[in-house]
């Protein structure tokens, strides 16, 4: 069966994509979970068809706003100031487009020591850029190809929200696991839907849990 991302057949952007989806990147990825933790608090997500339902949500709203501002940063679509700022206007939460903009300044300190001097440079992004912004940049200097760097990012959308769950829930790891390989299509058919344009969507429960989480004291996520 043909696969519906002909370049994941090149191998040296299959290790590149494997790499950047790897939850052990240092990025700070690890200390956010997506609105999991006060998803979890709240009651909405207690086992596994809540938790199913709650990344189901997650891979359509901001996985997929998130991919698709990549891809037209990664295609040259956006400019990075122009992705900046309309990502700004698609999270009206304050606290979510904080952990945006800490997630993609942990990206793009790493991008810096792997790809030290990509043309214009990584000042062109700013010191704090959105998620999606540095993620479309790596995409293109690492040599992935934009329906690559949009998988990426849907798939981690997922998987970092689903890690957060199984430790907050106790979950066993293979059930979750199971999980995420059973949502694979769905991760699949959103990435290709990103390439299509920017999407234009929020989701209010997510911005929400998000604001709820910002007045939380002490908690084990920092989103």
């Amino acid at each position: 069966m043909a696969s519906p991302f002909p370049s994941l057949r090149s191998p040296a952007s299959l290790s590149t994509l494997l790499t950047l989806a790897d939850s052990r990147l240092p990025t700070g990825g690890h200390v956010h979970s997506g609105g999991a933790e006060e998803a979890v608090t709240s009651r909405r997500v207690v086992d596994l068809a809540t938790l199913d339902a709650y990344l189901r949500r997650r891979i359509r709203t901001s996985g997929l706003v998130t991919a698709s501002l990549a891809a037209a940063v990664h295609r040259g679509d956006l400019t990075p100031a122009d992705a900046d700022a309309e990502t700004d206007a698609r999270t009206p939460s304050p606290a979510a487009r904080q952990a945006s903009r800490a997630q993609g300044r942990g990206l793009l300190r790493l991008a810096r020591r792997v790809w030290p001097a990509p043309e214009p440079g990584w000042d062109a992004l700013g010191p704090r850029p959105h998620l999606a912004v540095a993620i479309g940049r790596v995409g293109e200097v690492s040599g992935l190809e934009p329906d690559q760097t949009a998988l990426s990012v849907v798939y981690t959308t997922m998987t970092g929200t689903a890690t957060a769950a199984q430790r907050l829930l106790a979950l066993d790891p293979a059930d979750v696991a199971a999980l995420t390989f059973a949502l694979a299509p769905l991760c699949e058919q959103t990435a290709r839907e990103a390439l299509t344009g920017p999407a234009d969507l929020s989701d209010p429960l997510l911005d929400e849990l998000a604001q709820r989480h910002a007045r939380r004291e002490r908690p084990l996520f920092v989103s």
